[in-house]
């Protein structure tokens, strides 16, 4: 709930900026939370000096917002900065709150993770090394599939780069205070640009036609994909993403916990997914996708949010 609001207008550039206290559900890190983001593009989205900065779309107005915080995981101080060109009406500035609290999932009770993860002494010492930590995730699941897409059979850090050029190139802008930032292309914005301009950011052809064609389904009114938020079966979800052409299973999954909050998915047919649990549970053998799912058993509706903590934990190099 907003428990503050300041706005004040620069006359120079029009900036308008607003400030609103955000509450989160304790424990939350921010520090964390935002790791991945640490060498994230700042033109398109990332984490510097405490902060937390990414353009938002609310409501057809673009939002930079910036989230700061203060104060211990049990007792997280947050404040959301948010910019724009012109004033944000009540709703939008709701909407805006609304959407980095959807991101960084501000309202897990992660206590409720922390006691399933006690029934297994690995999964528990990761879990009081990364006390607060909440997976990022996107605005919407469209986004959350492009990424999927993207990171097919390439590495994390290629995608990103291809990801951050997506928004650039293809992208709305925002100028605040003289500086430019962009906004994640709606499924509008690609389907308008076409498979040759998406491929020009740096992917193949086949990935963006994969991705042309998601957007052509939504634009058309063939394809809702936050109604699949809906669904309490992720074999449904699974089910009706596969019919999307280029979508498997491990993009699926992937769509699904990054843009669903769907905690109880896991690719398992992830290397890096699977190089993780094989380290921290397996002594760094290699591991097929039935090995990994039989581990992440131990973790209940848990286990993607488990695995997240085994990638971070990597990423930090955490030894047990």
């Amino acid at each position: 709930m907003a428990l503050l609001a300041l706005w004040k207008a620069n006359v120079c550039s029009m900036t308008y900026t607003e400030s609103v206290a955000i509450d989160a559900v304790a424990p939350f890190s921010l520090d964390l939370s935002a790791h991945i983001f640490r060498e994230g593009n700042p033109k398109v989205r990332s984490y510097k000096d405490g902060c937390f900065s990414q353009v938002i779309d609310v409501e057809g107005k673009l939002v930079l917002a910036k989230l700061c915080a203060n104060g211990p995981e049990d007792k997280p101080e947050l404040m959301l900065h948010l910019h724009a060109n012109d004033k944000l009406s009540a709703d939008q500035a709701k909407k805006a709150e609304q959407v980095i609290s959807y991101i960084f999932s501000l309202n897990l009770p992660l206590n409720a993770f922390y006691e399933k993860a006690k029934a297994d002494p690995i999964m528990t010492q990761i879990t009081q090394k990364l006390y607060g930590f909440k997976f990022p995730t996107t605005p919407t699941v469209f986004e959350a599939l492009v990424d999927a897409i993207v990171e097919q059979q390439i590495s994390i850090k290629v995608a990103r780069a291809i990801e951050d050029r997506l928004a650039q190139k293809l992208g709305q802008a925002l100028t605040v205070n003289g500086e430019t930032f962009f906004a994640f292309p709606t499924p509008q914005l690609l389907a308008e640009a076409g498979a040759d301009a998406i491929r020009q950011v740096g992917l193949s052809q086949r990935k963006a036609d994969y991705i042309y064609g998601a957007a052509k389904l939504i634009v058309d009114g063939k394809l809702d994909l936050e109604h699949l938020k809906n669904h309490k079966s992720p074999e449904q979800i699974i089910a009706e993403l596969d019919e999307i052409k280029g979508i498997g299973v491990w993009t699926a999954e992937l769509t699904m916990l990054r843009g669903m909050q769907r905690l109880d998915a896991l690719p398992a047919d992830d290397f890096g997914i699977r190089r993780v649990i094989s380290r921290y549970y397996c002594g760094g053998k290699p591991i097929n996708a039935v090995q990994a799912r039989q581990i992440a058993q131990g973790w209940g509706d848990w286990k993607g949010l488990a695995g997240f903590y085994l990638i971070i934990a990597e990423a930090l190099n955490i030894t047990l």
